[in-house]
C-alpha cells in the first residue's frame, strides 16, 4: 500500500500559483497536496489585493458622500463607522475563504493546514493546528510561499509596533493622525483611504518623488492630488528614529533638506517594500538556492537548482502581483504537461488603486530613455475624454510612446477614472501586435472612457527618423 503522506505534488503555500496549480493537477488525477500554514487561498483575498480595494472603495464612497451636492443630492454630516467598514471588508474574505475551500474539495487537492518546514529535499516537516507533528514528501515540490511587509532598520521602529497593510485593514477605527513611511503603490492606497476616511495623515518617502519607478509627470499629478486631498507629503525625507507605540502616539524624527524636524502622530504605518517568507523554511536542507536578497533562485521556467523543485510568484522574485503569479502557474503546468513556456518577454500590467487610478503597462517614457530605444510621445488630458464629464471625475491625463521606426505601440500610461481598464484595452493591441493605428480607426462606443483612445492615437506625431520602415502588413 503506497505511503499515504507521499504526493506527486506537493505545494508549499496556496497562493495564487499554488492554488491554481494543485486545483488543476488533483483534477486532471494527480496525487496532490498543498500546505499552507493559516491564509487559505494567499494573502490576496485574505489580507492584501481584494480586502484592500474592499476597504478603498468604501473610501471612495465616503469621499462621493462628500461630494453629493455636487451631484444635487442632499445629506447629513458624513460619519464613518469603521467597525463597519471591517465588517464588510470581513464578510467578503469569510465568502473567498469559503469559496476555496469548496474548490478544495471539488478537486481533491487535500488542503493541510500547518507550518511546514524542509528537513531532506522534497520533504517537509510540518507542525499541524492541533499541535501534532507530521512527515509529508513530494515527488515534485513548489514553493508558493509569498512575502511579507518589510520593517526597515530604524531605531525604534520596531519597539513602536508599527502598523503594516495587515493591521491597517483591521483597523475598527480611525487614526486621528497617520504617518505612513513609504510612497510607493500599498502607501499611497492606504494613505489616501485613510485620510478619506477622516485621519490626518502625513506620507514620508525617501526618493524625490512619489511612485518613484513611473515618470515625473504621473508623480507629480499624484503629488498634487495628494496636496489637494490634505495629505502631507516629505519628499526626500529620511526617518532616522521612532519612539513610543503606534495607536497611542509616536514620535518620528526626520531629516530633509530643511533640516531635522519632529513629526507628532497617534499612528504609524509601515508601507516600504516586502521580503521573502524564505527564512526558516529549512531550505538549506534542500539544495534550493537564494539569492543576495533572500528570493528563490529560478530559471525562466521556474525552476531551483533542485531536482524536481520549482518555485513560483513573488518569492520566486516575479514581480509582486496576483496576476504575475498565476501567469507562473501556467508556465509551470504548461511545462509539466508537454508545452514550452517561459517567463521571458511578458508583458506586465501595473495598476494603482487610488483615486483616481493609475496604470501602465509596457515602456514608460524614463525606461524608453534609459534604454535607449526612440519613441513618439501622443499625450492627452482626461478632461478630453468626454465620458469623464458625464462622471465629474476629469483628473489625470494619459499617453502611450510609439516606436520612432514602426507603428508598435512601446508603452501606455493612464492616470485617470477607469484608468485599469483603459489599460487593458491597449495591452491586447500588444499582445496581438496591432499597430496603433488599428486603435485609432476603430469605431469605439460613445461615451465611454475607450473612446478616448481614438483621440489619444489620432494624435501621434509623424515619423522623423530617416530610414524610418512601414510595418508589414
Amino acid at each position: 500500500m503506497p505511503d499515504k503522506d507521499h504526493f506527486e505534488f506537493l505545494i508549499i503555500g496556496s497562493g495564487e500559483a499554488g492554488k491554481y496549480l494543485a486545483w488543476t493537477m488533483a483534477k486532471a488525477g494527480r496525487r496532490t497536496a498543498v500546505v499552507e500554514r493559516g491564509l487559505i487561498g494567499g494573502a490576496c483575498p485574505n489580507i492584501a489585493c481584494l480586502p484592500s480595494k474592499n476597504i478603498i472603495h468604501s473610501a471612495k464612497v465616503a469621499e462621493l458622500t462628500r461630494r453629493a451636492a455636487e451631484f444635487g443630492i442632499a445629506t447629513g454630516p458624513v460619519r464613518i463607522n469603521m467597525a463597519g467598514v471591517r465588517a464588510r471588508k470581513r464578510q467578503m474574505v469569510d465568502g473567498l475563504v469559503d469559496l476555496h475551500l469548496d474548490r478544495y474539495k471539488a478537486s481533491g487537492a487535500r488542503l493541510i493546514l500547518g507550518e511546514a518546514r524542509f528537513v531532506a529535499p522534497r520533504t517537509v516537516e510540518v507542525k499541524m493546528q492541533d499541535g501534532t507533528v507530521r512527515i509529508f514528501s513530494g515527488e515534485r515540490v513548489f514553493l508558493n510561499v509569498g512575502t511579507r511587509a518589510a520593517i526597515p532598520d530604524v531605531p525604534g521602529l520596531k519597539a513602536v509596533r508599527p502598523l503594516t497593510h495587515v493591521e491597517a485593514l483591521e483597523l475598527d477605527h480611525v487614526p486621528e493622525h497617520l504617518v505612513v513611511l513609504g510612497g510607493s503603490f500599498v502607501g499611497l492606497e492606504l494613505a489616501q483611504a485613510m485620510r478619506r476616511f477622516g485621519s490626518r495623515v502625513t506620507v514620508l518617502e525617501r526618493a524625490t518623488q512619489l511612485a518613484g519607478h513611473e515618470d515625473g509627470d504621473v508623480a507629480e499629478e499624484i503629488l498634487q492630488l495628494f496636496r489637494e486631498d490634505g495629505i502631507e507629503v516629505l519628499l526626500d525625507t529620511d526617518l532616522i528614529q521612532v519612539e513610543g507605540l503606534s495607536g497611542q502616539g509616536i514620535k518620528a524624527r526626520v531629516r530633509n533638506s530643511q533640516g531635522e524636524r519632529t513629526v507628532e502622530a497617534s499612528d504609524f504605518l509601515v508601507a516600504a517594500g516586502r521580503v521573502p517568507n524564505t527564512q526558516g523554511l529549512g531550505l538549506e536542507n534542500t539544495g534550493v538556492e537564494l539569492d543576495d536578497r533572500g528570493y528563490i533562485r529560478v530559471n525562466d521556467r521556474l525552476q531551483t537548482v533542485a531536482p524536481g523543485t520549482w518555485a513560483m510568484g513573488d518569492c520566486a522574485g516575479s514581480p509582486h502581483f496576483t496576476h504575475i503569479s498565476f501567469d507562473d502557474f501556467r508556465i509551470v503546468h504548461d511545462n509539466l504537461t508537454g508545452g514550452n513556456r517561459t517567463t521571458w518577454g511578458r508583458l506586465v500590467p501595473f495598476c494603482l488603486f487610488t483615486d483616481p487610478e493609475l496604470a501602465r503597462i509596457g515602456l514608460s517614457e524614463s525606461e524608453a530613455r534609459k534604454l535607449v530605444i526612440p519613441y513618439r510621445l501622443t499625450r492627452m488630458p482626461m478632461a478630453a475624454v468626454l465620458r469623464t464629464r458625464t462622471l465629474s471625475e476629469t483628473r489625470g491625463f494619459m499617453k502611450a510612446l510609439i516606436s520612432e521606426d514602426t507603428d508598435e505601440i512601446l508603452g501606455f500610461t493612464a492616470f485617470g477614472t477607469q484608468a485599469g481598464e483603459l489599460m487593458a484595452i491597449v495591452q491586447t493591441a500588444m499582445l496581438a501586435k496591432l499597430p496603433y493605428t488599428a486603435l485609432r480607426d476603430a469605431v469605439l462606443a460613445h461615451p465611454t472612457m475607450a473612446e478616448g483612445l481614438t483621440s489619444l492615437f489620432g494624435m501621434v506625431p509623424a515619423r522623423s527618423r530617416v530610414g524610418a520602415v512601414d510595418r508589414p502588413k
